[in-house]
């Protein structure tokens, strides 16, 4: 099951990205974890419980998007947590919809839509 918390895994190698991302959710009332890569996310996710959104980024070292997401359908705690895909690749659509992802956001990122797609999955924060 699934709890509304507010709580954003934020999946992202490239750290001034994650960083912004992080940033921007917390000061909208988010509780924001981040993870450099898929082996790391997963690793989370197994100690901390499932969040109630991953942002996940396609082309990382070690574990990519496409294995974290392999991991996380496998995994009956974790299968029902939505993923939005954060993607510069071109074939970002098709593959978030291979994926079964909640939604997409293409880089470079737009801060309306990543915000009006998070409260749509997420509802409004707590403040």
């Amino acid at each position: 099951m699934i709890e509304k918390t507010g709580r954003i895994l934020v999946v992202e190698d490239d750290l001034d990205i994650r960083s912004i991302l992080s940033q921007l959710l917390a000061f909208e009332g988010y509780e924001v974890e981040e993870a450099a890569d898929g082996a790391e996310a997963l690793a989370m996710l197994r100690k901390d419980g499932p969040p109630a959104l991953i942002l996940l980024d396609l082309m990382m070292p070690i574990m990519d998007g496409w294995q974290l997401r392999a991991e996380l359908q496998r995994d009956p705690a974790l299968s029902s947590v939505p993923v939005v895909i954060v993607s510069a690749d071109v074939r970002a659509e098709q593959e978030a919809s291979r994926l079964c992802a909640a939604g997409l956001l293409k880089k470079p990122l737009q801060i309306e839509p990543l915000l009006e797609l998070v409260h749509r999955i997420c509802g409004a924060p707590a403040r």
